[in-house]
């Protein structure tokens, strides 16, 4: 887009935002997801391992919507931490996103009532006569219990409202009156919030996921989940790029653009590769029975070829599919490799999760069918819904940032 301060003042005054046919594609998504939900459900109730594998497929598809929303509340930090003027007309997108976060909380409710009533069926230590019998996890009975789990998990999900909050509140206040103290504030604000949302996002990663298996431990795990959100939102944001450009984006998300958000996701990409090794690398190095256990479960009975899928799929292919800095500057080339990157990242979920689904950190072998897909469906497309239906009145691009004229003549160097 030609920067002029005809353009700027055009922006400020008439800022673009979803059409008309917003609210009824929203709705339609949210009836198309419920459908899907029901179908899933009631597929997952009848099948052989019921109310388990539900819950497990479920936990895998409320991850990967809350991975998308941590990614985004990630970025705008980031963006704030740094005072990037590059990804000013992308930020609106994820301050979107991370607006998510109190949807996601709501899909997590389920799961927390489960294990809160005592059900061990996604969590065994919430069983409480076997979790006191096991002499590994009866040591760890003060941190993995029903009542403290749902304090903790209601507390990292109002952190992450309050963090987004902050940010969206700021952010779209300033489009109103276009008061630059604004911008001051959010990144004075960045850098402690950026270390909260550190903290939050490990221990969550900790208690949703890595407690599957109460017997198992990794300390890196939860910079393992948050590179997973990195890839989610990036992809997410070249995938929701390419669909505004062609309406109320026109002009205004440019090549530039595109190729950093390219640079961005090869970066993410090689780090969660980087962050995987190092943490398979230092167990097998190590060679603790306890510890070696969660990859064995990973390696038989049909997830090696998961695991196979993940090391060449998630880290090898794209890494040589990115590399190049045409593919980060064609839309088609980045906008495939933005599809594919989350389909593997929800593989990469599945690959977490469902293993455990044999129960007190056992393994049943291959647990994956129509049950999954249904759900991970239903999920996504109705937070798609909800989200369309929350940004249909937002403004588009933050109109009134004091570095909008930045990010309008962004050039690659």
């Amino acid at each position: 887009m030609k920067v002029s301060p005809e353009n700027i003042i055009e922006l400020s005054e008439r800022p673009p935002r979803l059409g008309e046919q917003a609210p009824a594609l929203g709705r339609r998504a949210l009836v198309v997801g419920c459908l899907l939900l029901i179908a899933g459900l009631g597929l997952g109730f009848s099948g052989h391992h019921g109310l388990a594998h539900v819950l497990h497929a479920w936990l895998v598809g409320a991850t990967f919507v809350l991975s998308i929303a941590l990614g985004g509340l990630f970025f705008v930090i980031l963006q704030h931490l740094t005072a990037a003027g590059w990804s000013v007309v992308l930020r609106r997108q994820a301050e979107m996103l991370a607006s998510l976060i109190p949807w996601a909380a709501a899909l997590f409710l389920p799961l927390v009532v489960v294990t809160l009533l005592g059900h061990a069926e996604l969590y065994p230590w919430a069983d409480h006569a076997w979790a006191a019998a096991d002499p590994v996890v009866s040591k760890k009975i003060g941190y993995l219990n029903g009542i403290f789990f749902t304090i903790r998990m209601a507390l990292y999900f109002v952190v992450w409202y309050e963090l987004t909050r902050w940010f969206v509140r700021n952010s779209v206040a300033q489009d109103r009156d276009g008061d630059p103290q604004r911008t001051v504030r959010m990144r004075r604000s960045a850098a402690p919030g950026m270390l909260v949302f550190a903290l939050t996002s490990t221990f969550f990663a900790f208690d949703a996921l890595m407690s599957l298996d109460p017997h198992w431990f990794s300390t890196i795990f939860g910079v393992y989940f948050f590179a997973g959100c990195a890839v989610a939102v990036f992809s997410t944001l070249i995938l929701g790029s390419l669909a505004l450009e062609r309406g109320p984006l026109q002009r205004i998300v440019t090549v530039e653009h595109y190729h950093d958000l390219g640079k961005w996701l090869f970066g993410m990409v090689f780090f969660w590769g980087y962050i995987a090794f190092s943490q398979y690398v230092l167990i097998w190095y190590a060679d603790i029975p306890e510890e070696t256990i969660w990859y064995k479960h990973r390696l038989h009975g049909g997830w090696q070829y998961v695991s196979a899928l993940l090391l060449f799929g998630h880290l090898l292919v794209p890494f040589a599919g990115l590399l190049s800095r045409h593919v980060k500057r064609n839309r088609a080339a980045l906008g495939f490799w933005a599809v594919y990157m989350l389909v593997l990242h929800l593989a990469d979920l599945l690959w977490l999760v469902n293993p455990t689904i044999g129960g007190h950190g056992e393994s049943e072998g291959m647990v994956f069918g129509l049950t999954d897909l249904l759900l991970w469906l239903g999920l996504a497309v109705t937070s798609f819904g909800v989200f369309i239906l929350r940004a249909q009145n937002q403004p588009l691009i933050p109109a009134r940032d004091p570095r909008l004229d930045e990010s309008l003549g962004f050039e690659n160097q």
